[in-house]
């Protein structure tokens, strides 16, 4: 469906894009994961032909992307970061004009926008101007006009900055939806989570360059160790930092030790250990390995540092 072909982006004081390829397939979520500067954006823009890479090239259902290709522009549908409505129009006028952009008109675009009001509960407040809108309320408008003419493929550049948890949900759902009637998504974020609840494949980017791709599981097997104990900070544990780091690495954080196990660790020998020592298992947790964790391994940073 798309493929991203040695891909460089240049700006006067920064690469962007690092000469970076990727493939996705068609009916994919597909989760771009980066901090903000990562080139996310960037790759949006050149996806939809804003922008002109200076090496490489993009191809959608095997036409090339450039600024002049109208015909492909017309199978790809954008939700870009920044809202992109007239807050002094109705949600109605607003999609109205959207969809005129698009040649459709009469009876196929109304019955396109009563459908997506519908399925995203904006069909009530239709008539009522967008700065009426709730930050959420206008995400939701903000990411149906993108869908009005049918795109083949959807790009969603983080659509839910700054939105309440309801609102975060019903656009989580309404995406997972799509996604289930076939429609290829490409979704941009910094959300660890955001990526692991919705994207069936991830690419993880850093400093313009693609560092990881694949499924969660996948990505989080480039780990060296499957498993993180938690460490409680209290009296009994401050006093037996050196016997955990006789099994890993022991990370301080505030509250608690993070331990990342040494090759040959065993559940089985760490615990009678503890036993031994007198510490409770209620001083003791177990996390599972996460993109958080990968991105950290990968790095020697946290996502949002």
């Amino acid at each position: 469906m798309i493929q991203i072909k040695n891909i460089t982006k240049k700006f006067p004081s920064v690469t962007a894009l690092d000469n970076i390829s990727l493939k996705i397939k068609e009916k994919d979520f597909f989760g771009l994961l980066g901090p903000n500067g990562a080139g996310k954006s960037t790759l949006m823009n050149l996806l939809v032909g804003y922008l002109i890479p200076e090496e490489g090239e993009i191809l959608i259902d095997n036409l090339k992307i450039s600024g002049e290709s109208l015909s492909i522009k017309n199978k790809i549908g954008l939700v870009p970061q920044s809202l992109a409505l007239y807050d002094d129009l109705s949600a109605l006028e607003n999609l109205e004009i959207f969809g005129s952009l698009f040649d459709i008109a009469g009876k196929q675009l109304k019955e396109s926008i009563d459908e997506k009001l519908n399925s995203v509960e904006l069909y009530e407040r239709r008539k009522d101007k967008v700065k009426t809108f709730s930050g959420g309320m206008k995400r939701r408008l903000n990411l149906i006009a993108g869908l009005l003419h049918d795109p083949l493929v959807l790009l969603c550049d983080e659509p839910t900055v700054g939105v309440d948890p309801q609102s975060r949900n019903a656009i989580f759902d309404f995406l997972m939806k799509l996604n289930e009637e076939g429609k290829t998504i490409v979704y941009t974020t910094h959300y660890m989570e955001e990526a692991e609840r919705l994207c069936n494949r991830i690419a993880i980017i850093d400093m313009g360059k693609i560092i990881a791709e694949g499924t969660v599981q996948e990505l989080i097997h480039h780990l060296p160790y499957e498993q993180t104990i938690l460490i409680n900070k209290n009296q009994t544990t401050l006093h037996h930092t050196e016997k955990f780091k006789s099994y890993g690495i022991l990370i301080d954080e505030q509250d608690h030790f993070e331990l990342k196990p040494a090759e040959g660790f065993t559940l089985s020998s760490f615990f009678k250990m503890i036993e031994t020592e007198g510490i409770t298992n209620q001083s003791i947790g177990i996390k599972r390995p996460s993109l958080e964790a990968l991105f950290l391994h990968l790095t020697g940073r946290r996502l949002r540092d």
